[in-house]
């Protein structure tokens, strides 16, 4: 690079999905997709009892053999243990040698703790006065009515914390709270840091929930069902590099604009991140919802490029949305048949994002 930046290469990735655990497949199965492919979605475990019948792309049972541990798992809301999961199978996708790991950068986007019902409802029974949430009630008979472990489940920067604890990486890290944009921003400061030579190596993506009942309750609350949301969930990860040893693409440009930005140009801001795709060009979208998905389409015009909406096929899982589109790109980037990848998401936070992959010579 001319200006003193170290090129930025993508060693391994990890996706965990609806799909299930192995990202090889999932550009694949999201380009074979159809709209109107129903079949993809399937009614949440999670909601079943809080919501009835609410129709999502829900994580299937982790296997034992790539899980973490019981114990584990009783400090960790679902979105932490995904995130466990997707960081120790991007690690062992990018093959580094163990002793790295001290030094090793993680940045991830977050959202919403996602912790256990019983515990949260437990605290909110005790916390009760007269019909009424009292926060006196709360301080002085709420809190005791749980574990105090349960705070660990409850901080959503633990949704970094623990995979990061279990997985051994103890360099620059940061958790960034997202519905989409986060995310990006958590991708590009992983990137400046190995680009700057900061570090050599550096682990960045997102893990989420949209099926929590809070979480939903709240999406419910705000109108984003009826205006297209599907939610999703689940963690997906790059492993990035300084290194173009075996490097599976290579990061070429990460770029985020806030919801101010996009809302008073979004066709403008699109097509200025997208002017040079051409025909040999992959373009991978994560909207979340109707609105979102017009107005991206509505950007690409006229593009040469092939076009892919994740979205059909993963729904909206908030902060990792973006993170399992880069692993769809780099999927489809590593078959051959195109040179680039850009992947586009929009979120709930009405931000916009973007992740530019060039394919490895």
């Amino acid at each position: 690079m001319n200006d003193g930046m170290r090129d930025v290469y993508i060693s391994g990735a990890a996706a965990v999905s609806v799909l299930g655990f192995d990202w090889r497949q999932l550009g694949q199965a999201v380009m074979d997709c159809a709209p109107a492919d129903a079949t993809v979605f399937a009614p949440s475990r999670q909601l079943g009892e809080s919501h009835g019948t609410v129709i999502g792309a829900e994580v299937p049972a982790i296997p034992a053999q790539i899980d973490v541990d019981a114990r584990s798992r009783k400090l960790m809301s679902h979105p932490a243990r995904l995130a466990a999961v997707a960081l120790r199978l991007a690690l062992l996708d990018a093959a580094w040698p163990q002793h790295g790991c001290e030094e090793t950068a993680l940045y991830l986007g977050v959202g919403a703790s996602g912790c256990a019902m019983d515990e949260l409802n437990r605290m909110l029974a005790e916390s009760i006065a007269e019909r009424k949430f009292s926060q006196a009630r709360f301080g002085s008979a709420g809190l005791a009515a749980c574990n105090p472990l349960f705070a660990f489940q409850l901080m959503n920067n633990f949704t970094l914390c623990h995979g990061a604890i279990l997985n051994g990486t103890g360099g620059a890290n940061g958790a960034f709270y997202s519905r989409g944009t986060g995310t990006v921003a958590a991708l590009a400061e992983a990137r400046w840091h190995i680009a700057a030579g900061e570090c050599a190596r550096a682990l960045a993506g997102g893990a989420d929930s949209a099926m929590h009942p809070v979480t939903w309750a709240q999406l419910v609350r705000d109108g984003y069902p009826a205006k297209g949301f599907i939610p999703g969930e689940g963690a997906g990860v790059l492993a990035l590099s300084a290194s173009a040893d075996g490097a599976l693409a290579r990061l070429e440009k990460t770029a985020f604009h806030s919801v101010r930005a996009y809302a008073k140009a979004p066709l403008k801001l699109t097509g200025e991140e997208l002017a040079d795709a051409g025909s040999d060009d992959l373009i991978v979208l994560a909207p979340w919802g109707n609105g979102a998905r017009d107005r991206l389409y509505g950007a690409l015009h006229g593009t040469r490029a092939t076009v892919v909406d994740a979205s059909i096929f993963l729904g909206d899982a908030l902060a990792a949305a973006p993170s399992l589109a880069w692993c769809a790109a780099l999927d489809l980037l590593r078959q051959g048949h195109w040179r680039r990848a850009f992947v586009l998401n929009a979120g709930i936070d009405g931000g916009i994002g973007l992740a530019v992959m060039g394919r490895m010579a």
